[in-house]
């Protein structure tokens, strides 16, 4: 769970996270990643730590990105499955069970979870967002010869061993790209399932932009080629 900036939001998912039960999962820890919040989140994580055996606290001491803050759990990670899950309530752990299940019955590596698909409620926002996430996805498609419908979702899950013997090397929200051509790359059984999304507006704390979409056009073209 990377986190920048969420006091507010980190404790509602935390609980919301441990009490998810999950048909074949029979323990849960939650890596919490601090990326050197200028708020209380850091100290908010160091309470639940010590509220919840399951919870492990790591932190940065500069502001990395959501990769670097992956890259820092990879090292921790001593599960079978590894889901990633935002701080900020974008995404519900309900949808955990449709994430994990194709990976437990053992006929996936690695799962997405897609806002754009399935009948799950969705927060209606931004067109020009969903039309950049949807070109993004396309390209990403194109790239690796897969059909993903939301290469960008943050609900991603993963056997552990396959997560970890990718080198991740971006630090930022490139790691979406990065980690979806390099597992494509590696031919794993990927699936896709629809998942609920309650996105926020950027007055709400929602941090990736433009500027995001640029650099993951760059990366792309980057590991399909070179990596």
């Amino acid at each position: 769970m990377p986190a920048y900036n969420e006091e507010q939001t980190i404790t509602k998912i935390t609980e919301k996270c441990l009490s998810q039960k999950i048909n074949g999962i029979d323990s849960i820890e939650i890596l919490m990643i601090d990326d050197c919040s200028k708020d209380q989140t850091l100290t908010v994580m160091r309470q639940l730590e010590k509220k919840y055996p399951q919870i492990k606290v790591l932190s940065h001491e500069q502001n990395q990105g959501k990769g670097a803050a992956i890259r820092t759990a990879l090292r921790h990670i001593s599960g079978d499955i590894c889901l990633i899950q935002d701080a900020d309530l974008e995404y519900d752990p309900a949808d955990y069970p449709y994430l994990l299940e194709p990976i437990v019955q053992g006929r996936a590596d690695c799962v997405y979870g897609s806002r754009f698909v399935g009948t799950q409620a969705k927060r209606v926002l931004f067109f020009w967002h969903s039309v950049g996430n949807k070109f993004l996805t396309l390209l990403s498609n194109m790239l690796t010869n897969i059909n993903l419908t939301d290469m960008e979702t943050c609900y991603k899950a993963f056997r552990s061993d396959i997560l970890k013997s990718i080198t991740i090397e971006s630090d930022d929200f490139r790691f979406e790209p990065e980690v979806t051509i390099k597992i494509a790359k590696k031919r794993c059984r990927i699936f896709e399932v629809g998942i609920s999304y309650s996105g926020h507006t950027y007055a709400e704390g929602k941090k990736i932009n433009w500027v995001d979409g640029i650099k993951a056009i760059w990366a792309m073209f980057r590991f399909s080629l070179w990596a």
